[in-house]
């Protein structure tokens, strides 16, 4: 089956591309119904199941086992929440691009729209938040431990719940399922409107959360570098190892942040002057998309299985004490998460 469909541009994870009654400047695309599509329908439903799966795991692992003893934990609980939540939406999303309709009803799609833009900044600040609280943890763990309590944490991470609010709030009003889809409504936002919303949320949800997060876990790796003990081999060899892990850590989240959010700005940015390139690569914006909800997928295991710790506790949560010896290592029991050592890389994790 093949459908024309206007071009446009699109915010988070909803495409004007998919307007079907109506043309923005009288420029029309093809969609086909065909392998890519179906692909791309089992795609998101295989990120949708690993990502509420992964996410919810470490809620339960964090509200049974750690009971959100630490700073550090509390965090990384809002961002496994978050993300979990920013999987409810994808179904929606799949199901309005598979069949070329959203069939929900205009509530809904505002409901989902803006639900999914609170979750997706809560876990950008939440990630920015822990860059922080990493450096602070490490570096002078002693003078920043009022800083550091989970009491302050969950105020702290409520504000986060509460700030996100605000830059979607704009979602509720100029988005609407009149034309058929849930999108942008191009009658109400003008092109001024859609470049000034698309820059702050670019600000807020990708461009200053990454150059904070670069520039405390670059601080953080060269204090490591700088503070090396000069005592004996061993305890050089330990903080070398200490390095190490942070570094690897450092990387990766940078890396995969940068990798899964980014491509989704420059496509965005891309459709606002560059007709042609939307036209070639409109299948690329559905696997932007995807990329962009596939980072919630990647969090728990970058925030909680690299932990030594966490992987203790899944074990614990998965493999319960009563099981045969030769399954479950029972050095695990009533193993509790703490981040009180400042020499375990777990802290930072």
């Amino acid at each position: 089956m093949e459908t024309a469909i206007p071009l446009g541009m699109f915010y988070d994870n909803v495409s004007i591309l998919d307007l079907k009654s109506t043309s923005i400047n009288n420029v029309y695309i093809h969609k086909d119904f065909d392998a890519f599509s179906v692909t791309m329908a089992v795609l998101y439903l295989a990120v949708c199941i690993v990502g509420l799966g992964g996410n919810s795991l470490v809620i339960i692992t964090i509200l049974k086992l750690d009971k959100m003893s630490s700073a550090t934990t509390v965090y990384i609980f809002n961002l496994a929440l978050a993300d979990g939540l920013f999987m409810v939406g994808l179904p929606f999303i799949a199901i309005q691009n598979f069949q070329d309709q959203w069939i929900f009803g205009d509530l809904v799609c505002k409901l989902v729209l803006v639900l999914d833009g609170i979750n997706q900044f809560t876990s950008v600040f939440c990630l920015t938040v822990m860059s922080v609280d990493r450096y602070m943890a490490l570096v002078d763990p002693l003078r920043f431990a009022r800083w550091r309590t989970p009491q302050r944490a969950k105020i702290i991470a409520a504000l986060m719940w509460f700030i996100s609010l605000f830059p979607v709030l704009p979602m509720a009003i100029y988005f609407s399922s009149n034309y058929g889809f849930c999108t942008i409504d191009p009658y109400l936002a003008s092109d001024t409107w859609w470049l000034t919303f698309l820059s702050y949320t670019f600000v807020l949800g990708f461009a200053l959360p990454f150059t904070v997060m670069i520039v405390f876990y670059t601080a953080l790796v060269a204090t490591l570098r700088n503070s090396r003990p000069q005592g004996g081999p061993s305890s050089s060899l330990e903080s070398h190892s200490l390095e190490k892990q942070v570094t690897k850590m450092v990387v990766a989240v940078v890396l995969v942040f940068g990798f899964c959010w980014l491509p989704f700005y420059i496509f965005n940015f891309c459709s606002l002057h560059r007709t042609e390139l939307v036209l070639n690569f409109t299948r690329g914006f559905e696997f932007v998309v995807l990329l962009s909800y596939s980072w919630s997928c990647a969090n728990p295991i970058l925030y909680a299985c690299l932990s030594e710790k966490f992987r203790r506790h899944f074990h614990t949560l998965l493999c319960p004490v009563k099981s045969s010896p030769t399954h479950c290592d029972r050095d695990t029991e009533g193993y509790v998460l703490h981040d009180t050592n400042v020499q375990d890389v777990s802290v930072l994790l």
